[in-house]
Formats: C-alpha cells, sequence, structure tokens
C-alpha cells in the first residue's frame, strides 16, 4: 500500500504528500507561496470540506474570493467571526441578527439594553482583527438531526429548532469557532486569516453595516453608501410580517401544513396592492405628468407599472405606459463593449432625442407614432396609429435608467414621480440567515428565462454577473433620488418558485461550473415547503415570472 499521494492543483502544479494528508494541510502548503485570496476547493466539481483526508492521488481545484462561491463563503465567515466577537466582548447574552442586504454590505442588528457606541464598534473591530490574525480554525460538525434540534431548543433558537427539524436528512452540518456554534447555510472557510478585508459602519438604534469587497473589487471594501429609504422599507415591511406572526420561515411553513396558506397569499397581494393605492394618491397629489419607474433585472417592472396605471384610472387619471426599450437605436447603431460585443445597458444605447421629442409631443397635445423595437431584427419599427393623450394624462414609463435625468433632460425634474422597485424580501430563515434579494431574483429571473426563451439554468447564472454590472453602474448610483421606495416580494413567493426551479435546478451537471451554484439555491430552498400557484392570482406580480399573467396575455 502506498505511503504517499500525488496532489496536483493550479492545473499542473504537483505536490507528494503522506496519505490521509487533509485538505487543509495541502491549503496551508499553498497560501505560503500564493497571493491568491484562496478560501475553498472542489473536487471532481463540487465543494468539499478542507478537513476531508486524501486517500489516492488527487486534483485539488481551489477558488478564491472573485468567484461566486468564494464570495459567498467570505460572507458567511466574516458573519460568524462578528458574532464571536460581539458575544466576547459584551458576553453571551448579547443577541445579533443578520436582517438583510444592503447596499455592498449586510444590515446588523444588534439586541441589547446596551447601546452600541462608536467606540464599541471600534472595540468589536479590534476584537474581529484579533480572531483574523491568528488563524482560528472554522471546524465542521456533522451531527444528528436530533441533537442539532434539542442544541438550538436549549438555546433559544426555535426558529433553527423548526428548521432542523424539517430537514430532510438526518445529519446536519454546524460550524464551531472558539466555543460558538452556528450554521450558515454554506461551507465555511477553513480560517479565519483570509477574512482580513472588512469595515464595520455604526448607524445608531444598534444597528450596524457590516462591509465586505464585492465580486467586481475583491481587493478592496467599498465605502459605505447610506440608503435610509431601503432600510425603512425592510423595517416597515418586517415590521407587517411581525404582526401578522410570519417573520420567520417555519411559520410560513406552517400555514402550509395547516391550510391557511391561501389567506396568508390574499393578505400579501392584498397588502400590495394597498401600497400601489398609496403611490398613485400621492403621484395625483404631486401633480406629476410623468411617473419613472426603475429596478433591477427581475424586479417585476413591467407587472407592477401595469396596475399601477390602473391603479391611477380607477381614480379616474387617465395613463399611457411607455418601455423605454421601444427607444433602442437600431442594432447596427447601438454602442460596443470593449471586446466587441453591444453594450445594450448604457444610456448611449438609448435614443434619448427622439425619446425627449415624443414625449414634450405627447404633453403638448399633438399626435405621435410611437416605436415597438423588434428584438429579433435589431430594428425599431413604429405603431400603425398615432397616439394622442388628453389632457390630464400621466405617462407611466418603465426602463433600466429612468432613475437618471439624462434619460429625459428635456423633462422639468418637478413633473416626474420617480420609483425605484425591488424584490426586498423580509421574511428570514433565522435571525442569523437572511434571504438574499439577489438570489430571489435570479430565481425569478432563471424561471422566467426557462418558461419564455427556454434558457437552461448555466445560461442564466452565466449572464447573471454581467446583468448585475449593468445595475451596479446604471441604477444603483441614482437610487437616492427615488421619490419611493417600493416592494415587490410576496412573502409566500419562494414556496411558489421552489415548485418551478428545482427541476431545473436538478438539470445542471456537475461538470457544469454553475454546478455548486445551482446546488447552493437548492439547499436553500429546502428550507421552504412547495406551494402550489393555483392561489396566486393572474394579476399577481409573480405571474410575470412563472406564466399565467393577463398582462402577458395583454400583449
Amino acid at each position: 500500500m502506498k505511503d504517499k499521494i500525488k496532489v496536483t492543483y493550479f492545473e499542473n502544479q504537483e505536490l507528494e504528500m503522506p496519505v490521509n494528508s487533509r485538505i487543509l494541510d495541502v491549503y496551508d502548503l499553498i497560501m505560503k507561496s500564493t497571493n491568491r485570496n484562496l478560501i475553498g476547493v472542489k473536487v471532481d466539481g463540487e465543494i468539499v470540506d478542507m478537513f476531508t483526508k486524501l486517500k489516492k492521488d488527487t486534483y485539488l481545484d481551489f477558488f478564491d474570493t472573485n468567484t461566486i462561491d468564494g464570495y459567498k463563503i467570505y460572507q458567511a465567515g466574516l458573519k460568524f467571526v462578528l458574532e464571536v466577537s460581539l458575544n466576547k466582548v459584551f458576553g453571551e447574552n448579547i443577541e445579533i441578527t443578520f436582517n438583510h442586504s444592503i447596499m455592498r454590505g449586510i444590515h446588523v442588528r444588534v439586541i441589547s439594553d446596551k447601546i452600541i457606541t462608536d467606540e464599541d464598534v471600534v472595540t468589536i473591530k479590534k476584537e474581529m482583527d484579533k480572531i483574523i490574525a491568528s488563524n482560528e480554525e472554522i471546524q465542521k460538525m456533522v451531527v444528528l438531526k436530533k441533537e442539532a434540534y434539542n442544541y438550538y431548543e436549549k438555546t433559544n433558537n426555535l426558529e433553527k429548532a423548526y428548521n432542523v427539524h424539517n430537514e430532510i436528512n438526518e445529519f446536519v452540518t454546524l460550524y464551531k469557532l472558539e466555543n460558538k456554534i452556528n450554521y450558515f447555510y454554506i461551507e465555511m472557510p477553513p480560517r479565519t486569516k483570509i477574512l482580513n478585508k472588512y469595515d464595520l459602519v455604526n448607524l445608531d438604534n444598534n444597528e450596524l453595516v457590516l462591509l465586505f469587497p464585492t465580486l467586481e473589487q475583491a481587493d478592496s471594501v467599498p465605502v459605505y453608501v447610506h440608503y435610509e429609504k431601503v432600510i425603512d422599507v425592510f423595517r416597515k415591511e418586517k415590521a407587517w410580517l411581525v404582526n401578522l406572526g410570519v417573520p420567520f420561515v417555519y411559520q410560513i411553513n406552517e400555514k402550509v401544513m395547516d391550510s391557511s396558506i391561501p389567506d396568508l397569499i390574499r393578505l400579501a397581494e392584498t397588502n400590495y396592492d394597498n401600497k400601489l393605492y398609496d403611490i398613485a394618491k400621492n403621484v395625483i397629489a404631486k401633480k406629476a405628468k410623468y411617473v419613472m419607474l426603475s429596478g433591477p433585472s427581475s424586479s417585476g417592472k413591467t407587472t407592477t407599472t401595469k396596475k399601477l396605471a390602473l391603479t391611477l384610472e380607477s381614480l379616474g387619471i387617465k395613463t399611457l405606459t411607455i418601455s423605454v426599450d421601444d427607444y433602442f437605436k437600431n442594432r447596427e447603431d447601438s454602442p460596443l463593449n470593449p471586446d466587441g460585443t453591444y453594450n445594450f445597458e448604457c444610456l448611449e444605447a438609448i435614443d434619448t432625442p427622439k425619446l425627449n421629442e415624443d414625449l414634450k409631443n405627447l404633453t403638448n397635445g399633438k399626435e405621435v407614432l410611437l416605436p415597438i423595437y423588434n428584438f429579433k431584427l435589431g430594428k425599431r419599427e413604429f405603431q400603425k396609429k398615432p397616439t394622442k393623450l388628453e389632457k390630464g394624462t400621466i405617462i407611466l414609463m418603465e426602463g433600466l435608467h429612468c432613475l437618471n435625468d439624462k434619460l429625459t433632460y428635456d423633462i422639468a425634474k418637478d413633473d416626474k414621480y420617480l420609483i425605484y422597485l425591488s424584490p426586498f424580501m423580509p421574511v428570514s430563515i433565522d435571525r442569523h440567515n437572511y434571504i438574499s434579494t439577489t438570489d430571489l431574483r435570479l430565481i425569478r429571473r432563471m424561471i422566467r428565462d426557462n418558461r419564455t426563451r427556454g434558457y437552461d439554468v448555466s445560461k442564466t447564472i452565466d449572464y447573471w454577473q454581467s446583468v448585475r454590472n449593468g445595475e451596479e453602474k446604471y441604477i444603483f448610483p441614482y437610487l437616492d433620488r427615488a421619490d419611493i421606495i417600493f416592494n415587490t416580494a410576496l412573502v409566500y413567493e419562494l414556496g411558489v418558485l421552489k415548485v418551478f426551479a428545482e427541476p431545473i435546478l436538478y438539470s445542471v451537471p456537475n461538470d457544469s461550473p454553475y454546478y455548486e451554484e445551482a446546488r447552493r439555491l437548492i439547499k436553500f430552498l429546502n428550507s421552504y415547503f412547495p406551494i402550489t400557484s393555483e392561489y396566486v392570482s393572474n394579476t399577481s406580480v409573480l405571474r410575470e415570472f412563472i406564466g399565467g399573467s393577463i398582462f402577458e396575455e395583454e400583449k
């Protein structure tokens, strides 16, 4: 029997190691001679535990924080370090919750009678730095489901106990850092030293922001930009859920079990419509002539715009809906990316002079032949009949650049009412694991792409980062200009999306570079009990993604 094995990494580099060496032993050797931020490893396309022992010649595919997998693992590890540090500084009685993602960071709440000051934040950061510098191991623990349930029940983490109870597998993976045990639904980094880039910002009222590098800038921590309106939306939506008694996923699952989920669905849809009614009243009160709706991919812009138009018309206001996409330049006139591909996301891809001319003519009562963009041919076509507006008609426009005044440069700011849309899911899996807005949008989009375009999941994921880059560049910098932030998430929707998403996620082969991302999303969806779509109204924003929308049928 061999007492040595060959370990290959970085395609052609090799090491000879004793049989039963841990992958972590190889990792430690490599980290001495590389400047890459290696944080995880795959074997045969699957992420594996670095404490795994090697018994035969193996190729280890190490990945760094510049990858989707590495980015998620980095966040999870940093959350754990913050939790441990907070307890070390203030004692075990202090509680921390990770509420939701915000721009380039995570919104954190400290639950304690003690008021966290700026000086306290400095102390917490010093403790985090100490844990990171000491390069502590984050130990993986595989325990029986019953043991994990008893542990969480004993420590008063009741929502986590219920989540463990609903697990399909008999074993549960937990992680231990120093004397703290927790679960973050993703593989952890093997050691803490890799987590050396972060920042912690005090928002007052025991609210903090944990910042970390982004996928686009993996070597530096972005400067915090405060978006009070976004945080306020989460506060209000969470308060609404607490009032309903469903702030956690397991409580929605209980609604599924006792057959009361149709009532929750109706409440969620009514809440959505009530918020639109309030916006319509604000638009009328402001005497706006234009309502501009912008939001990232899969935020539900199309349905929300049409529902808002109906709400305004129910209040006696005539409307006209215009999609900015219909003003794309002909494909041959579109700007190019550095690699020679067309750039359809920049403002220069839009014929803004024509758009502004049409808007002014419409407002002045003139007839206008509105464009319809033919995406198959890459050419602008026109409606057969001209459009002329009655006096007092409000124009609703939806598109990527609608918060940017350069899109409608010829329209007075006071004539516009700006709305930013995004699905901010206020439900949490548990106090330490929130539901990512980005993940929710990705799941929405992969279902719609598969249904309407025949795309497989890999194609959607492959293009997703490019989509997000466009959002970072063309939407988020203008977010604070919005008059209002509108949340398009529905508290029940992931149970419905699960039914549509799981089959296409399972179709991703294990040799795909997106296999692990697909498996991560499957694991995430496991927290939700499936919900049949038969209870979902044909006017719901959810129908924009799963199909059956009355607005889609009108096209």
